[in-house]
């Protein structure tokens, strides 16, 4: 009989390798796994994270680097000697040395600058000083380009030259003499076409470009709509400063999809995961938006002290209030959280909006009939069941008026609830405002406000010179 060994981690093969200090079998180690493998390691053993980069190849060590997350980032770059940290910004692409520099205080930003190449150091001042948020942040100067007049032979030497330190070479970007952008071509169209062709013959000059200071979100909304795995970066007066890679749109979206989510949570987005967010911050972070959600409660309480004649004369009504605040709170989360990720992935626009109402108030219409139905059923149920003195009868001969003004105003509760839900989100794109903002706790302190008052208004309307 055999037994088969099991093979130690690649976690434990590093700890081995560690307290054996072979730096070359550490090196080795290193530099012959997988980039997720290596950031996986880091994580794991964040004691030795700057050692982890420090002992690998260089273009190793960035690619991992800019993978990590921030606080990982800084950590690491806070532990390293300068001279390692020096090489490792400089072997950054200039847009992933960006991204980290843009979220560092400016002291240190102004330290970590004067540790770049010239070059380097000339191309990040340029990139960090466009707006926060802006595609100027994101591209890269590493494209190739040339002119309608080479040919391609001509062109598959410029690729060898320099395509090796270019970002990508998928796509080679066509420019005239002013450096304006004229045209962009696959690929596969210059490898497939004939030595002698002239790029002039190949072009279309149909491109699609990105303004240097377009939003990011709207620049992975081109993306998406246009299929591409690159997109080249122009200024006002149409010349070629960069390109946006589409890994740089994942990051992108990723980041407004996290940022959205917690902002329908009712909280400010976090700028660090949270486990790495200091305790104070996720205090300050959270309390902003539980202050306004209890001051809009706060309204609750006075609608209801304004109905509180009718809560004394007839305490039976007081027991659904809770149905009814919870009903209209819980199909306005529902809406705005529809509402939010629809327009998030481009489903819906601003001049949607009257077909998301009609739809809305069907919706509203049915789910609240389907509420207000069984709200009536558990009354006659509950009716029946005093009527034999299985429980004490709260509601006496006026049930069936009690049950027909819960029923009614679950309807109305739940058609203003889907309403809210769906409207505020694309009244706040409208006025340029975040559309997340409108988050479920948010909408559901506004229905429950309302929803006071509807409930009252229909009990009243039913129940007066009855029971009120």
């Amino acid at each position: 009989m055999s037994f088969e060994l099991e093979q130690p981690s690649l976690s434990e093969q590093f700890e081995q390798l560690m307290q054996a200090n072979d730096l070359q079998a550490i090196r080795r180690f290193l530099d012959d796994q997988n980039i997720s493998d290596v950031a996986d390691l880091i994580y794991e053993n964040p004691d030795y994270e700057a050692q982890i980069i420090a002992n690998m190849a260089i273009n190793r060590a960035a690619a991992v680097f800019k993978i990590l997350d921030l606080a990982r980032q800084k950590q690491i770059v806070h532990e390293l000697p300068s001279f390692k940290t020096a090489e490792l910004l400089n072997e950054l692409p200039a847009d992933d040395r960006t991204d980290f520099l843009e979220e560092l205080p400016k002291e240190v930003i102004r330290d970590l600058i004067k540790l770049l190449d010239p070059e380097e150091r000339k191309v990040t001042l340029s990139m960090l000083g466009y707006p926060e948020d802006s595609v100027g942040r994101l591209m890269t100067p590493g494209y190739i380009y040339v002119y309608p007049f080479n040919t391609i032979e001509q062109v598959l030497n410029i690729i060898r030259k320099v395509g090796k330190n270019s970002e990508t070479i998928d796509v080679i970007y066509v420019i005239n003499r002013k450096g304006e952008l004229i045209d962009d071509l696959r690929i596969r169209d210059i490898i497939l076409a004939l030595p002698d062709k002239k790029i002039e013959d190949l072009m279309d000059e149909r491109v699609i470009a990105l303004h240097v200071n377009d939003d990011q979100e709207h620049a992975n909304e081109v993306f998406k709509m246009n299929n591409r795995v690159a997109l080249p970066v122009t200024d006002s007066n149409n010349i070629l400063l960069g390109i946006v890679t589409i890994d740089d749109m994942l990051w992108v979206a990723n980041e407004e999809f996290s940022e959205d989510i917690q902002k329908i949570g009712g909280t400010e987005a976090l700028d660090e995961p949270y486990l790495d967010t200091p305790l104070f911050k996720l205090v300050r972070k959270r309390a902003g938006w539980l202050i306004v959600l209890f001051l809009g409660e706060l309204l609750t309480a006075t609608a209801m002290a304004h109905f509180n004649d009718e809560i004394t004369k007839a305490t039976v009504l007081a027991m659904f209030i809770p149905l009814i605040m919870s009903s209209g709170g819980n199909s306005g989360s529902q809406a705005s959280t529809l509402i939010i990720q629809a327009m998030a992935v481009g489903d819906i626009i601003l001049a949607d909006w009257w077909r998301v109402m009609r739809r809305e108030i069907l919706s509203g219409l049915l789910l609240g009939s389907i509420l207000g139905l069984i709200g009536f059923i558990r009354i006659g149920i509950w009716h029946f069941l005093m009527q034999h003195g299985i429980i004490e009868d709260l509601y006496k001969e006026h049930w069936l008026l009690i049950a027909i003004s819960v029923g009614i105003s679950l309807i109305g509760v739940v058609l203003w609830g889907t309403l809210s839900g769906s409207m505020l989100p694309i009244i706040l794109k409208k006025f340029g405002a975040d559309p997340a903002v409108s988050s479920a706790p948010f909408v559901a302190t506004l229905v429950d406000v309302t929803g006071i008052v509807i409930y009252f208004s229909i009990a009243y309307l039913f129940l007066q010179g009855i029971l009120l």
